[in-house]
């Protein structure tokens, strides 16, 4: 399976931004819990997020909570991460995460937040 996130843009802070994320390959969407990752500049990878497959149970960071919320629609094969009163610490590369035994990291999307 591959990942691919969309999205990303420059913003300035305090507006909101809803990031995608599509699969392609021979899973279906329907079976894959996937989660939300960014990688700040000069910075480790942090999680953000994740969601079942299903899409009934979500997860999150401290650090989003209550402002990032992941949700996704099965029958259009998308996921997507709404971010909503963004802060210039947000600024990073965002990736959705193809959770299991075995994960998959799709290509990212950049968000640039500025004050």
């Amino acid at each position: 399976v591959q990942l691919q996130a969309s999205g990303g843009g420059a913003v300035q802070a305090g507006v909101s931004l809803r990031l995608s994320c599509t699969t392609s390959g021979r899973r279906r969407f329907s079976q894959l819990a996937i989660a939300w990752f960014r990688r700040a500049p000069g910075k480790g990878r942090q999680y953000i997020g994740a969601i079942t497959r299903s899409g009934d149970i979500t997860n999150y960071a401290n650090s989003v909570k209550g402002r990032f919320t992941i949700f996704r629609d099965n029958a259009k094969n998308m996921l997507y991460l709404q971010m909503n009163s963004l802060k210039p610490e947000d600024t990073a590369v965002y990736y959705c995460v193809k959770m299991g035994a075995v994960t998959v990291t799709g290509q990212g999307t950049l968000v640039t937040v500025s004050s």
